[in-house]
């Protein structure tokens, strides 16, 4: 199995995304280590292409391992999947059959130290998906106000103690630059009323500022919506996009672009939206006991469908 990162709904994404049978371009526009992608090859292979997309440089060179077998028939882009029309169009693909997201953190991620993502292993505080990016989390930690920081905490976080948190990050910085994950996480703890520090924690008190940081780091929210209305806009007819979240906030994102789309002609292009999952997909027990980063996962799946040019004329 792919250390890198652990496919999550493999059974599930592979039923939904690829409808028709022989050939189809597909896109994977989260690559990771490449589980996923790998699996749609082995479906699709030789006939379909796959285009696997990452801004992780890391990811691209351990897929490009992990699809040694397949890859004349994929094509590995380092970008951010905001760029997906221009991806698209520079490599002169005319029809998409299938789009998926797998967003969130990799497990790769999580398990570097030096990559900042975790506060379960202290390192320096980054969180860059693109490492060539500059911004990373220290930057903001040491840079953003008071008024700033609350800000993120309480709309990427969903955080209730965003400003005591915020507060005690000001007061530390002022005396030595908060730079490493554990001080970031022991400051989080020090911040909460005594009632919230003492007996077991159902999840660590860092978590949500952790979040509220890496999503503010790599925008990844705003980045979301736009991808997914260039995804919607490239399919082809019958095309299919699935998309696991791990969070609220992004599902909350993908349902309401989804129901947008399946109200709205897209782009004047005479083509709605069918939502596939009225309510989304969860991982099985049994997958969670293999892979506990399965337990948040929800997948959603909607396809492109033709609206009829008389289908409201009177009969």
């Amino acid at each position: 199995m792919n250390s890198f990162h652990i496919p999550v709904l493999l059974k599930e994404v592979l039923h939904y995304l690829i409808s028709k049978k022989g050939g189809g371009v597909y896109i994977d526009c989260t690559l990771g280590g490449g589980g996923h992608s790998k699996a749609i090859l082995k479906r699709i292979y030789p006939d379909g292409l796959l285009i696997g997309i990452d801004q992780d440089i890391e990811a691209i060179k351990t897929a490009r391992k992990e699809l040694n077998n397949y890859l004349d028939r994929a094509i590995l882009v380092k970008e951010n999947f905001k760029n997906l029309e221009e991806i698209i169009s520079d490599l002169k693909v005319n029809a998409v059959s299938g789009i998926l997201f797998d967003l969130g953190v990799s497990s790769h991620q999580l398990r570097e130290r030096e990559r900042g993502f975790s506060f379960r292993e202290d390192g320096h505080l980054d969180m860059r998906m693109d490492l060539t990016q500059k911004f990373n989390a220290s930057t903001l930690i040491n840079n953003y106000t008071e008024e700033e920081l609350i800000r993120i905490f309480e709309k990427y976080g969903e955080e209730r103690f965003s400003k005591r948190i915020a507060r005690l990050i000001v007061l530390e910085r002022q005396r030595n630059p908060i730079n490493t994950t554990k001080q970031l996480a022991d400051l989080v703890i020090r911040a909460l009323p005594k009632a919230k520090k003492r007996g077991r924690w159902r999840i660590h008190p860092a978590t949500r500022v952790f979040q509220a940081i890496r999503i503010e780091v790599n925008q990844e929210l705003d980045v979301l919506e736009k991808s997914l209305n260039q995804a919607i806009k490239v399919l082809e007819d019958k095309g299919r996009i699935c998309v696991i979240s791990y969070h609220s906030l992004e599902d909350r994102i993908v349902k309401n672009v989804f129901k947008k789309a399946e109200k709205e002609k897209i782009a004047q292009q005479n083509y709605g939206l069918k939502i596939i999952t009225k309510k989304p997909i969860r991982a099985s027990q049994e997958e969670i006991k293999r892979n506990p980063g399965a337990r948040s996962a929800k997948l959603r799946v909607a396809e492109k469908v033709e609206i009829l040019k008389n289908s409201n004329a009177k009969r």
